[in-house]
Order: structure tokens, then C-alpha cells, then sequence
């Protein structure tokens, strides 16, 4: 489960590597697209005024009312405010005291009226393209409130004040002078005074002022939010892309297709594609490769290995070529045996004539010792172990016109057994195998197969063999990976490697050569 994870954040990350730059791009246009908006948008200003609302219990049992402290909760009082507020005909009043053109639904449309929790205070919040506009709209819609509940609570004072003195012309003498009438007499003299003192209920809290800063639009907030939208829209695509996009990207995921341990990684590097002189670097990965392959003779004895991949330009050739050396170098008698008829590439690489060659063995025409060639290994890389060889075998100089016939044959089952009896190591340079079915028939009479794939390569590719080569009796080694990307510099690369040159490899023939090490990438 660990392992699981691991790898699936890892291929996570990788995504994130390579989606990089279209990431970041996304996220600085989609930041630049909300500044420039917010930048082209008007400027509004708000300015904002306060009520209070006071509730006087004394004065409303003066008054001959019940206190209605107890009759609602303050929230529900805060709603009626707020409803109070909202309510009549503020709006025209407003319009119609600062003019300017203003109407009523353009005073309506830039209020919003808020209330501040349960205090009792109703916020007037004017939004306009003008500060001392907004400014003067929240303090005229204020002020016209206030005057509106002072006249209203006037003329409600004013008629209770006419209600207690019916009630006391209504007494006689003896009842003006009793408990009642005394109350009533009592009454009229509060409700003259509160008259006098013009008690409404409400007053203006704090008045607005001429904001110095527009509310809107606010830049740097757009352009914030806009980048961040950008970065979720970039990760978007970026893995929606690698979705549909199925090329292998990863030695891992080249292992996960197959179901095999990755066996190496070989760096991406210009020098193997043109046929140059390996650095050390590159050396060391095909080294370890081969020393790797040595711990499956734990297990069974590897002397013939196919080298294979599912499309051409993998870089199967270069591979088998260099597992042959690295054998070579170490001291193992080793033989490169080419059996892509179809577009061999050995003979041209070492610098040698291609034939006579393979389909000369199998039809007979030339001895298997005469068609093996002897190639001598110049010092390259970190090596310089001098007097190595490697046996060539090439596929000739003419593409035969049964090749799938003429590999599936009983005398090529015959050439591998002789050469494996011969031979310490026998690399096997196969066709690509989503490619022709030629090397079908010899995947399961050596001792195991390796398979090569380029990072960028297909899927389908890859997948297809797979389901091939899992329904078979083939033994499959492991998987190397081809055209990786170096993350970091080698510490133990040689420093010779920037004042080598690469040396062009000699033309001509013959059964021993000295030429220089040069793998290439099968096109």
C-alpha cells in the first residue's frame, strides 16, 4: 500500500514537472486577464451611515403601553428595524433634496441596508461612482428617516395627550381628585413634556464621510483570486492533457506496463543518437545494466538474450550493441547477433561490410564462422582495457524475402544452439515486436528477453506487446528505459568527457577490426 502511494505521488509530481510551464502560464494569464478587467472596471465609492434604535419602556408605560421588552426577542426587534427602515418613500426624498438628476430607483439601487447583529443599529451604505455623492445619499436617507420618526412619534404623542384630557374632562370633581384622576393629571404631564422634548426613538449614529478609496473594483484581490483560479484551471488541463496524452513519460510507468523490474534507466543524450563516442556516464548506465542481468544466472544460466522493443526508434540496437560491449569489456567471449532482416543497422555502425550475414548461414551458402566477424573495442568512457572483441554476427546485405520464415526455421533453432555452446554471452538485436511478428519465434528459445522503450514512446505500443507476451512462455528479464532526462549531473562522471571528440568509425571490411565504440539508436 505504501509502495502504491508512493508511486502514485511520484507520478503526481511527475505531472507537475513536465506540465510546468503550461501550468504557470494559465495561472499569469488568468491573473493578468482579472487585473486588466479590474482595471478597465468604474470606480465606486460607498460610504456608510448609522441609526440607532432605543427603546424607552418608561415612556411607553407612560404613555398607557405595555413594554414590549418582553414581547419579542432583540433579533426579531432588529428586523423590525431594519423592515422600518427599508420601507416608504426615503428614496424620492432623498432624490428629490440633493437632485443632480438623481431618481428614486438610481437613490434604491445604491443603498444597502444592513443591521449589526442584535445592537440596535441599522447601517445606510450609499454606493455610487462619486465619494462625496455616496456620502451625501447615505446622510440624506438617514436624516430623512429620523425627521420622518420624529414627526410620526409627534403626532402619536399629540393624540395620546388628546386622549388622556377627554378622559379627564369625562371625571367628575370628586374622581379629578382620586387615584384615577390623579394618574390621568400625571399622564398629561409626562406626555406634554415628552412632546416638548421630541422623543422619536431613533437618532443618526454616525454620519458618512466622503470615502477616500473606491470599494470596487478591488485590484489586487481580483488579480489574487484571478491567478489562483488560474492555478486550479491549470492543474486542470494540465491533467487532463496527461490523460489523453499516452506517451510514456516515466521509467516507472514503462515497469508498471509491464508487470517487470526496471532493469535501468539510459540517459537521454545527443551523443548516442549521433553515432559519437559514449561518456562515462552513459557507459556506466549500459554497465550496471549488464551487471544486473548477471543476477538472474543465480536462477538459470543467461547466455543468449533477446533485446526487443515494441516500436522502431526505441533504441533496441543501441542497447543490445552496448550490452555486447560492456560484456565484451569484461572479459566475456560475446557475440552481437543482428536478426532484424528487415532493417539491419549493425554492419553500417561498425563500419564493416554486411554480408556475408545471417540469411547466408541459414540457407547454408556460408559457414557460421566465416559470417561471424571480429570486431576489436578502442579504449572509450572510463574503460581502457586494451585487446577486447566482440563477435559480429550482421543480417546481411539484402533483405531476404521470407524473413519471418527463415528465423522461425530448424536451422536458425540450430545457429542458437551452436552459438550458445560457443559463446559466454549472445545478445540478440530483435525487430520491433508491435512492429512484424519475426522474432516471435525466437523469444521463447533464449534464456530471457529484455525490453527496451523510449520515454515519449507510445502506450498502445507498449500495451499491445505486453498482452502478446504475457499469454506466452517467454521470460521476461526486465525493462529498460530509453531517452531518460537527467535530473541532476553525475558526480562520478569522468571530466574527460568535455574534452573528448568523437572519433568516425573506419570503412572497409575484414574478419578483425579496430574501430572506435559507437552505439546509435535504431531510427
Amino acid at each position: 500500500m505504501q509502495d502504491a502511494e508512493a508511486l502514485s505521488l511520484e507520478r503526481t509530481l511527475g505531472v507537475l514537472r513536465r506540465r510546468l510551464p503550461l501550468i504557470a502560464l494559465v495561472c499569469i494569464v488568468a491573473a493578468a486577464a482579472a487585473y486588466g478587467v479590474s482595471k478597465h472596471q468604474t470606480k465606486k465609492y460607498t460610504a456608510t451611515s448609522s441609526l440607532s434604535f432605543g427603546v424607552n419602556s418608561l415612556s411607553q408605560q407612560i404613555v398607557g403601553l405595555p413594554s414590549n421588552t418582553s414581547g419579542g426577542t432583540l433579533l426579531a426587534q432588529q428586523a423590525n428595524n431594519l423592515e422600518l427602515v427599508k420601507r416608504g418613500n426615503m428614496a424620492v426624498k432623498t432624490a428629490a433634496a440633493l437632485g443632480n438628476g438623481l431618481t428614486e430607483g438610481s437613490v434604491a439601487s445604491s443603498l444597502e441596508i444592513t443591521g449589526q447583529g442584535e445592537s440596535g443599529v441599522v447601517d445606510i451604505a450609499a454606493t455610487v461612482t462619486s465619494p462625496k455623492l455616496a456620502a451625501a445619499i447615505a446622510n440624506t436617507y438617514a436624516g430623512e428617516f429620523v425627521h420622518e420618526q420624529e414627526q410620526a412619534n409627534q403626532k402619536f404623542l399629540e393624540s395620546a395627550l388628546s386622549l388622556v384630557h377627554k378622559q379627564l374632562a369625562a371625571l367628575s370633581p370628586e374622581q379629578r381628585v382620586g387615584a384615577d384622576g390623579l394618574q390621568l393629571q400625571n399622564r398629561a404631564q409626562t406626555l406634554g413634556l415628552l412632546s416638548q422634548l421630541r422623543y422619536d426613538g431613533v437618532q443618526l449614529a454616525g454620519e458618512a464621510v466622503a470615502p477616500s478609496n473606491p470599494s470596487s473594483p478591488k485590484t489586487k484581490r481580483n488579480t489574487a483570486l484571478g491567478g489562483f483560479l488560474g492555478l486550479i484551471l491549470g492543474l486542470g488541463i494540465a491533467f487532463m492533457l496527461e490523460r489523453l496524452d499516452r506517451r510514456i513519460r516515466s521509467p516507472e510507468e514503462l515497469e508498471s506496463i509491464y508487470g517487470i523490474p526496471l532493469l535501468g534507466a539510459v540517459p537521454k543524450s545527443t551523443t548516442l543518437a549521433r553515432d559519437e563516442v559514449p561518456r562515462s556516464a552513459e557507459v556506466e548506465a549500459f554497465g550496471l545494466i549488464r551487471a544486473r542481468l548477471r543476477f538472474f544466472d543465480v536462477e538459470r544460466e543467461l547466455r543468449t538474450i533477446v533485446i526487443a522493443s515494441p516500436s522502431s526508434g526505441d533504441g533496441s540496437t543501441t542497447v543490445a550493441r552496448q550490452l555486447a560491449e560492456a560484456g565484451a569489456m569484461l572479459g566475456s567471449r560475446t557475440l552481437l547477433l543482428e536478426v532484424d532482416l528487415r532493417n539491419p543497422q549493425i554492419a553500417r555502425q561498425f563500419g564493416i561490410d554486411p554480408g556475408p550475414g545471417l540469411p547466408e548461414v541459414l540457407v547454408g551458402t556460408t559457414a557460421l564462422e566465416t559470417a561471424c566477424r571480429a570486431v576489436h573495442l578502442a579504449a572509450s568512457g572510463v574503460r581502457t582495457v586494451e585487446g577486447r572483441k566482440l563477435d559480429v554476427l550482421t543480417a546481411g546485405s539484402a533483405m531476404p524475402p521470407n524473413p519471418a520464415e527463415l528465423l522461425e526455421s530448424h536451422a536458425m533453432g540450430v545457429v542458437l544452439e551452436r552459438i550458445r555452446s560457443t559463446y559466454d554471452l549472445v545478445v540478440i538485436d530483435a525487430p520491433p515486436l508491435a512492429a512484424v511478428s519475426d522474432a516471435y519465434p525466437l523469444l521463447d528459445k533464449a534464456d530471457g528477453v529484455v525490453i527496451v522503450g523510449r520515454m515519449g514512446s507510445r502506450r498502445e505500443d507498449a500495451e499491445r506487446v505486453h498482452q502478446t507476451l504475457a499469454r506466452s512462455p517467454v521470460r521476461l528479464l526486465g525493462v529498460i528505459a530509453n531517452g531518460v532526462k537527467s535530473r541532476a549531473p553525475d558526480p562520478y562522471a569522468s571530466k574527460a568527457d568535455t574534452d573528448r571528440r568523437p572519433s568516425p568509425p573506419a570503412s572497409g571490411s575484414g574478419t578483425s577490426r579496430s574501430d572506435e565504440l559507437v552505439p546509435s539508436a535504431k531510427a
